[in-house]
């Protein structure tokens, strides 16, 4: 699953495990997603109207949830350091940071 750009959701992953463990259970599933997103070594993007996400890729970076498909989609663009610089100078200590946009993707769109 490691390299997967999909942002597959649970269930997703559970169908791709069950054909090679057949006696897995969903639960299992979520509890090592579970585990892996505090670990920090997946990430977990919640969907508004949806099941959550899951991303391999750790790395400080945006995603776009399309509204038609549900795909999410890593966006390539500068995070803005004025924002956790603005939060840290008022006292919070930032972990990491997340920004979801919502919309039609270029698919869905046209």
């Amino acid at each position: 699953m490691q390299g997967d750009r999909s942002h597959p959701t649970a269930e997703a992953i559970y169908l791709r495990v069950k054909n090679q463990i057949p006696h897995i259970s969903l639960g299992t599933i979520y509890r090592n997603l579970k585990v892996l997103a505090e670990q920090g070594l997946i990430l977990e993007i919640p969907v508004a109207d949806g099941p959550a996400r899951y991303d391999f890729r750790t790395d400080n970076h945006y995603h776009f949830i399309c509204d038609k498909c549900g795909h999410a989609h890593d966006i390539e663009m500068p995070l803005p350091t004025s924002l956790t610089q603005s939060l840290q100078r008022s006292g919070y200590a930032v972990r990491t940071q997340q920004i979801l946009f919502y919309g039609l993707c270029p698919n869905c769109k046209s």
